[in-house]
C-alpha cells in the first residue's frame, strides 16, 4: 500500500523546522512550536496537519508580520545552508496567507522568494482573490523570471479551478486577465511550465468553451512540437466534449460516409478483469478521413442510474474505401476514485465527438470465498 499523504507532514518534519527556524532566530520557542505542532498530528489528514501547523506558528512568530516575513526568509536554503524546504512550506504558505494580506508586497515577494523550494500556488491565491488587479500586475511580472520555478508559480498559481486549492470566482468567470501571462509563457523552455499554462487553459476551458478553441485556433498555424502538444493537452476537456471548433483545430472535422460497428464478443464482465471490445470501421466515403477515436463507459452508480466517464482512445487516418479494426481491453478493478457497482453498463463509441456505436455489458461481483 502506498504510504498515506498525511504522512508527508509528521513529528520529526515538524522538529526539523524547530530547529531551522530557532537558528535564525535565537528567540523563537522551539520547544513550544514543536509541541502545539505535534499535539493530536496523528489524527489528521494532510490539509488538517498543514493548518495544525500553521496555528503553532501564529503563536511562536512575532504577531509583527514584517519581523516574522524576516524570520521565514532568512529561514529558506541558501548557498551552502539548509533551511526550510519540501513539505515544511505547505504550512508557511497559509501563514502568509492568512498574515500578510495587509502587508501585499512584502508577502508577494517572500512567497516568489519560497516557490524555488516548494511551491507557491496555494499562498498566493488569497491576494488575487483581495485584489486582483494589484496582484496579478505583480504576478504577470514574475513570467518573465530567471527561476523556472517563479515562471511556472504565475501559470498555477493563477489557475481558475488549481485543486486543493481555493477557487478563484472573479477569474472562473472572467479569465482575460490571466491570458497575457499565459501567452508569455506558451513556448516556454521548460516543460514544467508548459504543462502549467496547458493546465490553466484546460481550466478555463470549463467555462469558457469558446474562447480556449479559438486561443487554440489563434496559436497553432506553424507551432512547434512542443507548442502543438500544449494546444492538444489545453483541449482534452473540449475534445472529450466533442468541441466542433476544437476538434477543427487538430483536423478532426466531422465523420461523413462513415461506417462504424461495436464488436462485443463477452458482454459479460467479471470484477478485477477487463471488458474486451472492438470497433470494424469502414470510410465509404471518397475522400480521405482523420478519425479521433475515444470511448466513454457509462457506470452503473448506487441509486442505479448511469454516469458518462469518457477515455481517450487512438487516432487514424482511413483512405477513401478503407477498412480497419481497432481493438482494446478497459480493465474493470478497483481505483482510488470511482465505486463500482454490479449491473447492466453502457459502453459508447465518439468519433470525432460524435456518438458512433453503442452496447451494453453486465458487470458481475465475484462471489466471497
Amino acid at each position: 500500500m502506498p504510504e498515506p499523504l498525511k504522512n508527508l507532514l509528521h513529528p520529526a518534519l515538524v522538529r526539523a523546522m524547530a530547529g531551522v527556524i530557532a537558528a535564525r532566530a535565537p528567540s523563537f520557542d522551539g520547544a513550544r512550536f514543536t509541541a502545539l505542532a505535534t499535539d493530536g498530528i496523528e489524527s489528521l489528514e494532510l490539509m488538517e496537519r498543514a493548518t495544525l501547523i500553521r496555528d503553532a506558528l501564529f503563536a511562536t512568530l512575532p504577531a509583527d508580520f514584517p519581523e516574522a516575513a524576516t524570520i521565514l526568509s532568512a529561514s529558506l536554503p541558501a548557498a551552502g545552508r539548509d533551511g526550510l524546504t519540501g513539505w515544511m512550506l505547505l504550512p508557511v504558505n497559509q501563514f502568509i496567507a492568512a498574515r500578510g494580506l495587509g502587508d501585499f508586497d512584502r508577502a508577494l515577494d517572500l512567497l516568489k522568494a519560497l516557490t524555488p523550494h516548494f511551491t507557491a500556488e496555494f499562498g498566493i491565491r488569497p491576494f488575487i482573490h483581495q485584489d486582483q488587479q494589484r496582484a496579478l500586475a505583480t504576478i504577470g511580472g514574475w513570467a518573465g523570471d530567471e527561476n523556472h520555478h517563479v515562471r511556472r508559480l504565475a501559470s498555477e498559481g493563477t489557475r481558475p479551478r488549481l485543486p486543493w486549492a481555493m477557487r478563484l470566482p472573479q477569474l472562473v468567470k472572467d479569465p482575460s486577465p490571466i491570458i497575457p501571462i499565459l501567452t508569455a509563457l506558451m513556448d516556454d523552455p521548460e516543460d514544467y511550465v508548459r504543462r502549467s499554462v496547458a493546465n490553466s487553459l484546460n481550466d478555463i476551458a470549463k467555462d469558457h468553451p469558446d474562447l480556449v478553441a479559438a486561443f487554440i485556433a489563434d496559436h497553432i498555424e506553424g507551432a512547434s512540437a512542443e507548442r502543438r502538444w500544449l494546444l492538444k493537452h489545453a483541449s482534452r476537456t473540449l475534445l472529450k466534449k466533442g468541441h466542433a471548433r476544437a476538434l477543427a483545430n487538430f483536423g478532426f472535422g466531422a465523420a461523413a460516409a462513415l461506417e462504424c460497428s461495436l464488436l462485443l464478443p463477452n458482454p459479460a464482465v467479471l470484477f478485477g478483469e477487463g471488458l474486451d471490445f472492438g470497433i470494424r470501421l469502414r470510410n465509404a466515403g471518397k475522400a480521405p478521413q482523420s478519425l479521433m477515436i475515444d470511448y466513454a463507459i457509462h457506470h452503473v452508480k448506487a441509486d442505479g442510474s448511469l454516469s458518462p466517464k469518457v477515455f481517450k482512445w487512438k487516432t487514424v487516418t482511413l483512405a477513401a474505401g478503407e477498412d480497419h479494426v481497432v481493438r482494446r481491453r478497459h480493465a474493470m478493478r478497483p481505483i482510488t476514485t470511482r465505486r463500482y457497482y454490479p449491473g447492466e453498463h453502457r459502453i459508447v463509441i465518439l468519433i470525432n465527438g460524435v456518438e458512433t456505436a453503442a452496447g451494453n455489458f453486465v458487470l458481475s461481483m465475484p462471489r466471497d470465498g
